[in-house]
């Protein structure tokens, strides 16, 4: 078992060409010659001519917007690489060297997909660094404490009452019915 584990597999056995010919283009580099026609080529020549040209860049730049993004650091980030390779490749098309930058959520094919598909909201934890999570915790924390004290209940306790005894609910709904109807009429 040992020896089988060790000795290289032979790839050109799993495919029908030899493996010299999988040889990805240099990032950004056309291949030379004149570009076939895109309608009669092979799948192949329309790769090397017309998708890694445009594709390869735009991972490379997905690639170091993930690292700034921290993602190769195990932690769960809001950085969504779909999101920000659809926005590349929209962005650099040739056919829009002209036009302005635009955001992701502003292009034309992504809003008419979200009106059918929304997306959930981003969780409140990837959106908050780490200082900013801890203080709001902290925060949240002493509140509690605070709220746990004896004389705090016992004012809390007062304030129901209150409320109880002089149905505040009621006169607070009162008081807006009065508002809303003084605003009807100056609308008039």
């Amino acid at each position: 078992l040992e020896a089988a584990m060790v000795q290289p597999l032979p790839i050109e056995q799993h495919f029908s060409a030899s493996a010299d010919q999988y040889v990805l283009p240099i990032l950004g580099e056309t291949p030379s010659g004149e570009p076939p026609d895109p309608k009669k080529c092979s799948p192949r020549e329309y790769l090397e001519f017309y998708i890694f040209p445009v594709l390869l860049p735009g991972l490379a730049a997905l690639l170091h917007e993930a690292e700034k993004e921290k993602c190769f650091e195990g932690k769960r980030t809001k950085f969504i690489p779909s999101d920000f390779l659809t926005e590349w490749l929209y962005n650099k098309n040739p056919k829009r060297k002209d036009e302005s930058f635009t955001e992701l959520f502003s292009i034309p094919f992504v809003k008419d997909w979200l009106k059918d598909r929304p997306r959930p909201p981003i969780p409140l934890s990837l959106l908050l660094s780490e200082e900013e999570a801890s203080i709001l915790i902290q925060s949240f924390w002493r509140g509690y404490r605070v709220r746990c004290d004896s004389e705090i209940q016992e004012l809390r306790q007062w304030q129901k009452k209150l409320r109880e005894e002089r149905h505040i609910t009621e006169v607070v709904k009162k008081f807006w019915t009065k508002q809303e109807a003084k605003g009807k009429r100056i609308k008039l």
